[in-house]
């Protein structure tokens, strides 16, 4: 999951040197946190948090899987 949000958010920013994926495990319950620069972070977020929640939908998908919930937060 780590890798897919990553490749999603590189695509999108300006600066994808400073693009940051971490996770944290906790149980069955898997969060998510993705950091990118300030000057990036609309083009993460989108205008009223379109691509945030597409980006949600799509790791949430491939979550189904592996029967694990997944939160994405965008710090």
């Amino acid at each position: 999951m780590k890798e897919l949000v990553e490749v999603i958010a590189k695509a999108l920013v300006d600066n994808p040197d400073e693009v940051v994926v971490t996770e944290k495990m906790n149980g069955k319950d898997l969060t998510i946190e993705l950091h990118v620069a300030p000057s990036d972070m609309g083009k993460v977020i989108g205008k009223q948090g379109r691509i945030a929640k597409a980006i949600r939908t799509v790791v949430k998908a491939a979550a189904l899987e592996d029967n694990k919930r997944v939160d994405v937060d965008i710090v």
